[in-house]
């Protein structure tokens, strides 16, 4: 007995087979799942950049992880590799130093918002506006800007760190009394480390004073709040065989 046939509908129009815009719609659908997988070939999974971010999203839902602090993520400048690295004793020092530093100042509403804290392999960096300690175009220091200074004695009194006073102009401060930007940065660095000296009683081998004018601005100086960033002094604490803290 031979099979019968499949009967159609005689209303039915459609050819038979597959309609002609699937075989486009399957072309596309390869397509584009090939220049996923390419994409994701060339695609680097940074571990640890996950986990920090997974911290913190805990952090923000109140569950907190300790890091040790003898961790950090080092950068590899050839081929930006992150690695897990152990800091060594002096860079531990440097960190306990910068985080000490940090909350002295945090102690104080107006400190925190006048000092900036910023560690380094070699050293900690503390920056102070020089709106803070004195007036455009002098070198004496303000009376209510002592609070600052005698913060830096306390640091230079329980650390065995040595400092070097770094001062900044910005290109339109008024000179006052100076001849040159060079002058007046002098000689705001000298004022700062003569009270260390005098105040806190500190040997004056561990300090330096360095004046560097308007040639280390940090952002440029188009404005006003630029200048104002820009006319600063920086107090860098360093080990005392440390060289150039310059």
């Amino acid at each position: 007995m031979s099979e019968e046939a499949p009967k159609k509908c005689p209303e039915c129009v459609c050819p038979d087979g597959l309609p002609e815009w699937l075989a486009t719609f399957g072309d596309l659908m390869s397509l584009l799942l090939t220049f996923f997988i390419l994409l994701l070939s060339f695609a680097n999974m940074d571990v640890q950049k996950f986990k920090d971010m997974m911290g913190s999203i805990r952090d923000a839902f109140g569950v907190q992880t300790e890091r040790p602090l003898d961790t950090y993520v080092a950068y590899s400048p050839s081929q930006y590799e992150r690695e897990e690295v152990k800091l060594d004793t002096e860079s531990r020092k440097i960190m306990q130093l910068s985080l000490q530093i940090s909350a002295m100042f945090q102690e104080d509403a107006n400190l925190a918002k006048q000092a900036q804290v910023t560690p380094d392999d070699k050293g900690v960096l503390v920056r102070v506006g020089s709106g803070a300690l004195f007036a455009p175009g002098s070198a004496a220091i303000k009376p209510d800007a002592t609070r600052i200074l005698e913060e830096v004695i306390t640091i230079l009194v329980n650390f065995n760190f040595d400092v070097v006073v770094r001062g900044h102009t910005d290109d339109s401060e008024p000179l006052g009394g100076f001849g040159s930007y060079w002058e007046l940065s002098a000689a705001r660095a000298a004022a700062a480390l003569n009270y260390i000296v005098t105040h806190g009683h500190i040997a004056p081998s561990r300090l330096k004073a360095v004046g560097y004018a308007d040639t280390r601005p940090l952002v440029p100086n188009t404005s006003e709040t630029n200048r104002a960033t820009n006319r600063r002094v920086e107090f860098y604490f360093h080990r005392a065989a440390e060289k150039g803290a310059w």
